[in-house]
């Protein structure tokens, strides 16, 4: 079959589209058709070598992807040719990923569905609406009508929590650090786009006086204590991700908590997305209810390398798909 390898660490010429055997499957395991699959900032972070040591040389990147089932054990209920997503729990980092035409999984990380969608947006939704979804149910426990602020809401988490949310029935503010991209966050559903210039406390509590209910964190630790200033007493802030590389506080007290308001995390995998829930966004997506939100869709995996350099580059909201040909 035809891969995409990463031999040794370096810039885009890593990224060697070559012929690789087919991967075997073994006991317990699905061997999955890759239809499409998303181009993620972990994969070009594996690519240069900035992963941590889970990530081993020469690897087939790719932490997510779609597809149709080629083989797997009866007991995993799944059959030959039924539509598949799967994602994370070590998928192209400590075995090969989805930058290939097959791709062998663990069973307990596929998880089936039933729509009539283009493979492309399919290939954009698993990692970020597992984490975006994670996030809210696990990290927030969100409910119809409470306010919800996406802190780093042009990301695709953001862009997908955002759609989730209004889904729901929640009321979201969510943030951009670009003036520009305001009319992207409206696009997406958002209630209250707002300018984030470092700090916003003041920005939401003229919106919300008491405070929100919810804060998804995805900007990072330079900015939590002014995102705890935002949320109301018995509020929550769930910290997913750091978007500004900075993952710990120097000299951290909990007495930087303001009084009553919890903070909670979230770093969960596939299985924290059930394949009803999983349906369910998919087919809200096919009724017009909820956006994928899809930056670009390359054709083969020839393109892996502009795709990656485009999610480098940072330009276009949303996700970054690649599309192969049967």
């Amino acid at each position: 079959m035809r891969a995409v390898v990463v031999t040794q660490p370096g810039g885009l010429d890593a990224l060697q589209v070559t012929t690789v055997p087919m991967p075997e499957r073994q006991p317990g395991w699905v061997r999955i058709k890759v239809k499409a699959f998303g181009v993620n900032e972990s994969e070009v972070t594996t690519r240069k070598g900035e992963s941590d040591p889970e990530v081993t040389y020469p690897r087939i990147p790719g932490i997510e992807g779609v597809g149709v089932v080629d083989q797997a054990d009866e007991a995993s209920r799944l059959h030959p040719g039924q539509q598949v997503a799967t994602m994370m729990g070590g998928m192209g980092r400590s075995f090969d990923g989805s930058y290939a035409q097959y791709v062998t999984v663990p069973a307990s990380q596929v998880i089936p569905f039933e729509i009539d969608l283009p493979w492309e947006v399919a290939g954009a939704l698993p990692e970020m609406f597992q984490t975006a979804y994670g996030s809210l149910a696990t990290g927030l426990g969100l409910q119809a009508g409470q306010t919800l602020l996406i802190r780093g809401g042009t990301s695709t988490v953001g862009l997908s929590a955002a759609t989730i949310a209004k889904d729901l029935g929640a009321t979201v503010l969510s943030t951009t650090r670009s003036p520009e991209r305001v009319g992207e966050l409206r696009a997406m559903g958002v209630d209250h786009p707002l300018v984030d210039s470092g700090t916003i406390a003041d920005q939401v509590r003229e919106l919300m006086p008491d405070g929100v209910d919810a804060v998804l964190e995805l900007v990072g630790c330079s900015v939590l204590a002014d995102t705890l200033r935002t949320v109301r007493r018995h509020g929550t802030v769930c910290f997913t991700g750091a978007l500004d590389g900075q993952w710990t506080i120097p000299d951290f007290t909990p007495f930087m908590l303001p009084s009553g308001v919890r903070l909670t995390s979230y770093a969960g995998g596939a299985t924290d997305l059930p394949a009803q829930v999983f349906q369910q966004h998919l087919q809200a997506i096919a009724a017009g209810r909820l956006k994928a939100p899809v930056a670009k869709v390359y054709d083969g995996l020839e393109q892996v390398r502009d795709a990656q350099a485009d999610v480098e580059a940072n330009t276009t909201p949303g996700k970054h798909v690649v599309l192969l040909d049967d």
